[in-house]
């Protein structure tokens, strides 16, 4: 047993700790993915969406008991004289596994001075959305997530299955210290934050002599690690480079010999590529070798371009959640101004995204939001919009929803649990009216989500919590200003 003097992020501060190396493994706050529910449901009619075939199934009846799906072909019964509870959908219905969202920000910048984690309405939004499972690659309060991962597990809160990434690694954490931050101090962060149910890490604004330690403790602890990084300019790390290292995904751009070092990335996605390439013929094939995973977020760069209608266009009235006071403050503003280096990548990040899936990667993409709201757009509908952008990039949408599913599960190493329709598998469901197969935004229009086996009606969720974003006057402000 050894200690180390550590400082620790949380939130906007910093504590100086002395951890005691081994005794991470006392704190015993591991995550429970399994289910909670006693009852026993069983969904009949419609179809299912078989995401490992691509095929549609005709629903005999879909039973889960205990949270679990115990049946898809309808011999299953309550066991135990447990009541039983059957929802009856309409054949032209559609049930789809929960969907994964693996960049899952839970963060809102509402006044312009940063962000804070938004945990009243965002848990409901998420799951009204058929959102099941999050992970908010990178967490402002890590321990304010804690907090609500804990409860919904408890059963104190609705809410998806939060898998907790913890504090930022690198300059992207406020406080965030090069020098201060050695590979034993990395080794204990990452403990310190295993201990406390973390599932995985997400490196931002880090350099190689830090993601490294990051990813080899992390995997120790059978943890994952993702990274928004550069092109190996001013001493960042080029994802290439990461690969190499064994980090597990990679959020955003390829990188590669088609982000050169002598300039940003931001910088290389601005221009054309060269799409038949050998520069991206490489990059593809080293991750495809690898198995590294590549979480796209294609449509965060359309809320910053001009404004695209298809794409961020309200469904419904997405500002009926905010308080009422906060509102008039939204709709008194300007719109955000355009920043034309994102209008330039989106096309180009279509164009990458399908180039990877024609190149063997069509089970190593993942779907991921990034949307941290400044007031519009929240990250629950933001799922939807990330699902159409696939779509319109040429990949199939059978191959969208297992994108957005079982992909995801593999990803955190939860593919034998989430991520399909499977006897044995956790039940997070989807109803959805209609065929999404057909168009993908069908799956907006969800009628139930079925969430640990509870089945929740989509406008109750969203009644929940209207009116509860923001502050309710101006004395409230300081709360939604990170540090006040």
């Amino acid at each position: 047993m050894s200690t180390l003097n550590m400082k620790l992020g949380f939130g906007t501060g910093w504590l100086l700790l002395t951890v005691v190396l081994i005794s991470c493994e006392s704190l015993n706050d591991e995550p429970e993915i399994g289910g909670d529910a006693a009852e026993s449901l069983q969904i009949i009619g419609g179809q299912w969406l078989d995401v490992e075939s691509g095929e549609l199934r005709a629903n005999k009846g879909i039973t889960v008991e205990g949270g679990r799906i115990t049946s898809v072909a309808g011999e299953s019964v309550p066991t135990d004289d447990v009541e039983q509870q059957v929802l009856r959908i309409s054949q032209d219905w559609t049930v789809l596994p929960g969907l994964i969202d693996l960049h899952a920000h839970y963060a809102v910048d509402l006044f312009g001075d940063g962000r804070v984690e938004e945990t009243v309405a965002y848990p409901a939004l998420f799951l009204a959305n058929g959102v099941t499972t999050t992970f908010p690659a990178g967490e402002f309060d890590p321990n304010k997530m804690r907090a609500l991962r804990r409860a919904i597990e408890a059963g104190e809160r609705v809410g998806p299955r939060v898998l907790n990434s913890g504090p930022y690694f690198g300059s992207a954490r406020n406080g965030w210290d090069d020098a201060a931050m050695t590979p034993d101090s990395i080794f204990a962060e990452v403990d310190y934050w295993a201990g406390l149910g973390a599932r995985g890490f997400k490196a931002k604004g880090i350099g190689p002599a830090h993601l490294k330690p990051l990813i080899d403790r992390a995997h120790t602890r059978g943890l994952t690690v993702t990274g928004h990084l550069d092109s190996g300019f001013h001493g960042t790390v080029n994802p290439r480079d990461a690969i190499h290292m064994g980090i597990d995904r990679i959020e955003h751009f390829l990188g590669g010999d088609m982000m050169p070092a002598d300039r940003s990335a931001y910088a290389s996605l601005q221009e054309f590529f060269d799409f038949d390439g050998k520069e991206l013929r490489d990059i593809i094939d080293l991750y495809v070798e690898t198995g590294t995973r590549f979480d796209a977020t294609l449509s965060i760069y359309g809320y910053w371009g001009p404004h695209d209608p298809e794409m961020t266009h309200y469904w419904t009235d997405e500002l009926r959640f905010l308080t009422p006071y906060m509102r008039r403050l939204i709709d008194m503003r300007s719109p955000r101004p355009v920043v034309e280096s994102f209008a330039k990548m989106s096309p180009i990040k279509r164009q990458t995204v399908k180039a990877f899936y024609d190149g063997g990667g069509r089970d190593l993409i993942t779907l991921g939001t990034d949307h941290p709201s400044w007031g519009r757009y929240w990250s629950g509908f933001g799922v939807h919009r990330e699902l159409l952008a696939l779509s319109r990039a040429g990949i199939p949408a059978a191959d969208v929803f297992r994108i957005g599913t079982l992909n995801g599960a593999k990803a955190m190493g939860l593919g034998d649990e989430l991520g399909s329709i499977k006897v044995g598998k956790l039940a997070d469901l989807v109803i959805v009216r209609g065929n999404p197969l057909l168009d993908v935004r069908v799956a907006r229009d969800i009628e139930y989500v079925i969430a640990r086996g509870r089945a929740h009606s989509t406008e109750e969720l969203f009644a929940s919590v209207e009116g509860t974003i923001g502050p309710y006057n101006e004395d409230e402000e300081a709360a939604w200003r990170p540090g006040r």
